[in-house]
């Protein structure tokens, strides 16, 4: 099951290493787009830090999922890819970070680098985790109902009363409800006792929710 972070305030945390500080930062992110938009922003909040690492997830199920990573000038595959390795661990998606560093003097070689970086991500969801800042996401079936405008209205009373949760009503020569499920043949169910057979549910997509 997917997590992803409550929109609102970053969650920000400062690590040092050898003198080095990491500011990690975390946004909850709607899109690549959104993502990039962030880190600019990072870069004009820190612009004396001499890197800035990222890593985001976007898109919940498999086939739409997107992830970009960068090292920001720091040896290839000692930052970005830390980092990104830590949101896929815990499962986060719609979720950008960014760790800016602040050179302390000392070089802290690869394998440092690497537990640097994924380390001050790791403590960042820790925070946001602490702080009841992650959510996890749940995968809704969606579901078209097509009946008439006499029993419309009786018909998403009965929906509604019975924990359905309608999504969209359009009304046209017949009314069409989009309606969500978590569990398509207790649905079923409902709407053909509600409809008495006459009407059929018909695919309409999936929608994920934050619970």
């Amino acid at each position: 099951m997917p997590f992803t972070l409550t929109a609102g305030s970053d969650v920000v945390v400062e690590t040092v290493v050898k003198h080095s500080r990491f500011v990690a930062t975390l946004r909850r992110v709607d899109s690549p787009t959104d993502a990039q938009d962030f880190v600019d922003e990072q870069r004009q909040l820190h612009p004396n830090a001499r890197h800035h690492c990222r890593a985001y997830v976007t898109g919940n199920g498999p086939s739409e999922r997107a992830e970009r990573s960068s090292d920001d000038g720091e040896p290839s595959g000692t930052a970005g890819v830390p980092m990104l390795q830590v949101l896929r661990a815990r499962e986060l998606v719609d979720v950008a970070a960014v760790v800016a560093r602040y050179f302390g003097g000392i070089k802290l070689g690869a394998g440092g680098l690497v537990r640097a970086y994924s380390g001050a991500v790791a403590v960042a969801v820790d925070t946001a985790t602490e702080a009841s800042r992650l959510r996890s996401r749940e995968r809704l079936d969606l579901m078209s109902l097509v009946v008439g405008h006499d029993t419309a209205g009786r018909v998403e009373a009965e929906l509604r009363s019975r924990g359905v949760t309608v999504v969209a009503t359009d009304y046209a020569t017949a009314v069409t409800f989009t309606l969500a499920t978590r569990d398509p043949g207790y649905l079923a169910a409902v709407v053909a006792e509600l409809t008495v057979g006459r009407s059929e549910l018909v695919p309409a997509g999936v929608r994920w929710v934050d619970t």
